[in-house]
């Protein structure tokens, strides 16, 4: 009677272990909250920028464009199939956490840095790192400046609500600087102040200088100085409380610097869909690799990404090279050349 005890409570033991298993397995593959709206809605609703050239803003035709906005068109091609089912919301600044916790955006890729405050207050997850960048100064050439000190006793211009204003004062201060610092609510309305001259220098990250350099009249009148004032870690982030988005974002940035490293572009990606490379078949989701469906989405969705926006490489080559950001030797290289871009592997 007993053994028929305990041999009932075991079977039953395991029935509920079975239906758990089974529930667990079936949750991993049921859509995330954010993943869902995006599933209904029919495109992806990402935070960007409209007025850093090469990394988000508005072209003639009226289109986001730029490096920041392809990882947002990226992430669209592995959810939806179609990078072009993407909606910009452009945002200040200081409008980003707002917008991150409000839920207005499902997610946000606009030259924004990884910091411990934001990575704690702002409920959201940061993914890879997709530009390493620096703070810099820039003023124009006819002052004959060499260095930041020699900028002492005059005025300085700053986005409002950014890494970068808060990095600008601890510099000053440290230094001893007499340096008045204005700010201004958009990265617009910044380097118009500098160019009317309200201000004979201005500061933000590197990469934004030499694409507000590009813009002027004329390039040569304006200077970028030598210093790095700090570490700028850009790249995309999403709300917290979904796990399974964060997860998709982070692969699709992991998936493009993989591409790149095994020479699969948009170009020839047709030509790898046959490849007996058991790690290109484990990155393209091919035979009876798993890939997407670790993440609740199409297996392949590594081809819809680089077949319709490009590996890591192509992207930058697309939005940053003809701003003269030149990659090789720099830290947005990949590891295998110097730099610091990696990807875990796809296995």
């Amino acid at each position: 009677m007993r053994k028929a005890l305990v041999f009932t409570l075991i079977v039953a033991l395991l029935a509920v272990v079975g239906v758990s298993a089974q529930e667990d397995e079936t949750e991993e593959f049921t859509p995330g909250e954010i993943v869902a709206r995006i599933l209904e809605r029919g495109e992806l609703i990402c935070g960007g920028n409209q007025a850093v050239q090469g990394f988000g803003f508005l072209n003639e035709a009226g289109e986001y464009v730029g490096f920041d906005i392809d990882f947002c068109r990226a992430v669209a091609a592995a959810i939806l199939g179609d990078a072009n089912a993407v909606s910009v919301r452009p945002l200040t600044g200081a409008e980003r956490q707002a917008a991150m916790q409000s839920g207005e955006i499902d997610m946000m890729s606009r030259n924004t840095t990884f910091t411990l405050s934001r990575d704690a207050t702002w409920g959201a997850v940061f993914g890879p790192t997709t530009f390493y960048d620096g703070q810099g100064v820039m003023t124009r050439a006819e002052y004959g400046v060499s260095s930041i000190a020699e900028l002492d006793g005059t005025a300085m211009c700053v986005q409002a609500g950014t890494t970068t204003e808060l990095n600008i004062g601890d510099y000053v201060s440290a230094n001893g600087l007499d340096i008045e610092i204005l700010t201004f609510p958009d990265a617009n309305s910044t380097w118009d102040a500098y160019l009317s001259g309200r201000c004979e220098s201005w500061t933000t990250d590197k990469s934004g200088l030499a694409s507000f350099r590009l813009q002027a009249e004329n390039p040569s009148d304006h200077v970028i100085l030598p210093e790095t004032l700090s570490k700028e870690p850009l790249g995309p982030l999403s709300p917290s409380g979904d796990e399974q988005f964060a997860e998709i974002v982070r692969w699709v940035v992991y998936g493009m610097i993989t591409a790149e490293e095994y020479g699969i572009t948009s170009e020839n990606i047709d030509s790898f869909l046959d490849s007996e490379d058991p790690n290109i078949q484990r990155l393209l989701g091919l035979g009876d690799n798993a890939s997407g469906s670790y993440l609740g989405i199409n297996n392949q969705f590594m081809v819809d990404v680089i077949r319709q926006v490009g590996n890591y490489g192509e992207v930058y080559e697309r939005n940053l090279a003809p701003l003269g950001l030149d990659r090789e030797g720099s830290l947005n290289a990949l590891w295998t050349e110097g730099g610091l871009l990696y990807a875990p592997p796809f296995r």
